[in-house]
């Protein structure tokens, strides 16, 4: 199991790793909510649809490219989306992006990941939601972060993975917002940069 990351905490991916990464995966999980009282017992439970998505910037702050369920490939190809999950169903993580980092282009200095209820809840209304890097090679858990929280938000502005004098690093960011999809956090993202 890899580190449990706290808002604003910097990491190493490497030295967390244990070697160069060429390959991380970063997992999306969360629970369906149980109907509850007299009702639940007639009730499915609810459905609840998190996106995530990875946004490609460059050394200036510019959105270069995207990645999220209407793209699932980055246009240099070396960021794939496995597809959307709407209903958070299943074990393990509901959605992941596949990054080759040694395919980024160098003029690719940031990747912000974040999350998005496409469906409307509360992030107070999504259990055990939370996000993870894996070093895809190993399968090793590198880090973890826990998005379920108390509060209105239906975003969050998750973590950005940046280069740092030739080594990618990992901020957690974990910035509540509110959106259906990315475009909605843009000016949030740019402040966080």
């Amino acid at each position: 199991m890899g580190i449990s990351l706290i808002k604003g905490q910097r990491i190493s991916l490497e030295k967390e790793a244990g070697q160069k990464l060429s390959q991380v995966v970063m997992g999306l999980g969360w629970d369906t909510v149980k109907p509850t009282g007299i009702w639940g017992l007639f009730s499915s439970p609810k459905e609840i649809d998190l996106d995530a998505s990875c946004l490609l910037f460059d050394t200036q702050r510019v959105l270069v490219d995207q990645v999220w369920f209407r793209q699932l490939k980055s246009n240099d190809g070396s960021i794939l989306h496995t597809g959307d999950n709407r209903t958070g169903a299943g074990e393990g993580d509901d959605e992941q992006i596949i990054v080759d980092l040694t395919k980024i282009s160098p003029k690719i200095d940031n990747l912000v990941f974040v999350v998005n209820s496409f469906t409307g809840q509360s992030f107070s209304e999504i259990l055990n939601a939370y996000c993870r890097i894996v070093d895809k090679k190993s399968g090793k858990e590198v880090a973890k972060y826990n998005l379920s929280c108390q509060g209105n938000h239906t975003a969050q502005i998750m973590a950005k993975v940046y280069r740092h004098q030739g080594e990618w690093k990992m901020l957690a960011i974990g910035d509540n917002c509110s959106g259906k999809t990315f475009h909605d956090l843009i000016p949030t993202i740019l402040s966080s940069l």
